[in-house]
């Protein structure tokens, strides 16, 4: 029946097993559930190459790259924050190297290598796939139900991931914020099947400028990830002003100095050929700049720099991260320990944590783990 251990993990990935990791240096015995493949997750990462982190090295900045938890995460920042993540890497044997935007990524560009050297420092932990279906409180501990066993541990922690675990907590009258997708592509009420593939280089939207991509079902691509991220819990349908070529400043001056021009090879050379067209829809995308009055110069200008989309849902199955978990009032940062039940801890995505792509969340799992190891040292 039940086996007596001190520390049980549910869910084997990226935090819960770095976070075992680091109780095993610390001479813990760990026991490690998950229903499959431990740290299966990490394996898409990074586009399959791992982006293990971001060159961000001042703690508060890095952490204003998380739409919810920034200010929770400047005390665990504080305790671990990139350049540990850099010396965890190297002590394992996994070199890094730094992108010119800032990601770091391993020398093998492997997140399978990844894997598999962090999955070879767990040999002295027991890693149980199993699928735990029930948590319960006793007076001196845990008891875990799995769907072959049941056992007994004196600390839990929860490292469930973005999509699901929050049973667990809500069994024990612990707040859960309501999940909802984040850096996902996004539906619209517009239909852009006719220019789905083509992308924009470097457009604005809420005050952040990155690249976006037209899709069969929207819009996608890294500008979008992040506005889907900070907008993650507003009511849809909502719409977005889209400035589709910051750097076209002088329109007028664009059509003086090519009067004898088509309209649509001049603003063609800021936007692709597809987006010309939908711009000037209605218009004749053959009339001479010279030709263009002041009331058309502006209507062009307003589609181009004020081009309005209606988001109306997310593309299922398609998010990498979940905004929402565990309400950050739970949970004592310097600790990571439920303040309601103090040998109950809770790390990385489950918790209600996201950051924009680059590697913010994987550093969460990362940060997480050694805050919550590093507290259950210091009570030992």
């Amino acid at each position: 029946m039940a086996q007596e251990s001190s520390i049980a993990i549910i869910g084997g990935g990226a935090s819960g097993c770095i976070c075992a990791y680091f109780l095993l240096k610390l001479g813990f015995d760990v026991t490690v559930f998950d229903k499959g493949s431990f740290l299966r997750t990490l394996l898409p990462t990074g586009g399959g190459r791992c982006n293990l982190a971001h060159a961000e090295f001042n703690p508060k900045d890095l952490a204003s790259n998380y739409p919810r938890g920034e200010k929770f995460l400047y005390s665990v920042f504080s305790k671990f924050s990139t350049s540990e993540t850099l010396e965890l890497f190297e002590e394992m044997g996994i070199k890094t190297y730094t992108q010119e935007n800032f990601r770091i990524f391993p020398e093998s560009n492997s997140a399978k290598n990844v894997r598999e050297t962090i999955l070879s420092k767990l040999k002295n932990a027991q890693l149980i796939r199993e699928n735990i279906l029930k948590l319960s409180l006793l007076e001196t501990g845990f008891k875990l139900k799995s769907d072959k066993a049941e056992y007994l541990f004196d600390k839990v922690i929860i490292a469930t991931g973005g999509h699901s675990g929050y049973k667990f907590a809500e069994d024990l009258g612990i707040k859960i914020i309501e999940p909802k997708p984040s850096l996902v592509g996004l539906s619209t009420k517009e239909d852009f099947k006719n220019i789905s593939g083509t992308a924009i280089k470097s457009a604005i939207c809420n005050g952040i400028q990155d690249d976006i991509l037209f899709t069969h079902f929207g819009v996608s691509g890294p500008l979008i990830y992040k506005i889907s991220s900070i907008k993650a819990f507003d009511k849809m349908p909502y719409s977005l002003s889209i400035d589709l070529a910051p750097e076209l400043i002088d329109f007028q001056k664009e059509l003086n100095s090519n009067p004898h021009k088509e309209i649509k090879n001049v603003i063609s050379k800021y936007l692709p050929q597809k987006i010309v067209t939908v711009i000037l829809k209605d218009l004749d995308e053959t009339e001479k700049c010279h030709k263009i009055n002041g009331k058309t110069r502006d209507l062009i200008l307003d589609r181009i720099h004020n081009f309005k989309i209606t988001v109306t849902g997310t593309n299922q199955g398609e998010e990498t991260v979940t905004a929402g978990g565990v309400d950050l009032d739970e949970i004592n940062p310097k600790t990571m320990q439920s303040k309601k039940y103090p040998n109950l801890y809770f790390i990385g995505e489950v918790l209600n944590i996201d950051g924009f792509c680059g590697g913010f969340n994987l550093q969460n799992a990362w940060s997480t783990a050694y805050v919550a190891s590093e507290s259950i040292k210091s009570i030992r």
